[in-house]
């Protein structure tokens, strides 16, 4: 099955099998920050933007990718290294095995959520597990980093 997609806005053009999941497709291109967790889309490690929204490629077709851009992590560099600096303030980033993923919702929850109340976000972020922080450094590392976006300023404090 032929499909054409862009990641990080590079043009893909492949033949593919129809069974062929998405976060498979990704990786053989290089993108190995979407990682293989769960596999049963209950972890968020392998969330990737479908067109600006938070899918589990793990859970997805590659087909269903066809004539869309997906989104990394390395295609959000700079968003992720100014939320990444947050984390490690709050001493949330532990291992990092989980970081892409989770760095990839919170991106995309402050893109959707216009000034959301802690149950929000704890409610946006259900699906993403982490085995290190215990989440409470990750809380307060989301509440200062969207803070900080709400004043149009990134300056770790």
């Amino acid at each position: 099955m032929q499909i054409k997609l862009w990641i990080n806005n590079k043009e893909f053009n492949d033949d593919i099998a129809p069974d062929m999941l998405l976060l498979d497709f990704i990786r053989s291109k290089g993108f190995l920050s979407v990682k293989r967790g769960c596999e049963t889309s209950n972890c968020g490690l392998c969330t990737v933007m479908l067109d600006n929204k938070p899918v589990l490629s793990c859970s997805a077709l590659a087909v269903r990718a066809n004539e869309k851009h997906v989104t990394t992590i390395e295609g959000l560099e700079k968003e992720a290294l100014e939320f990444g600096g947050f984390l490690a303030d709050e001493g949330a980033e532990q291992c990092g095995f989980c970081s892409p993923g989770f760095i990839m919702n919170v991106l995309a929850m402050k893109n959707e959520l216009k000034n959301p109340s802690e149950e929000e976000i704890k409610k946006y972020l259900e699906g993403n597990l982490c085995r290190c922080t215990g989440y409470m450094g990750q809380l307060r590392a989301i509440k200062k980093y969207l803070s900080c976006v709400k004043e149009g300023s990134y300056e770790n404090s």
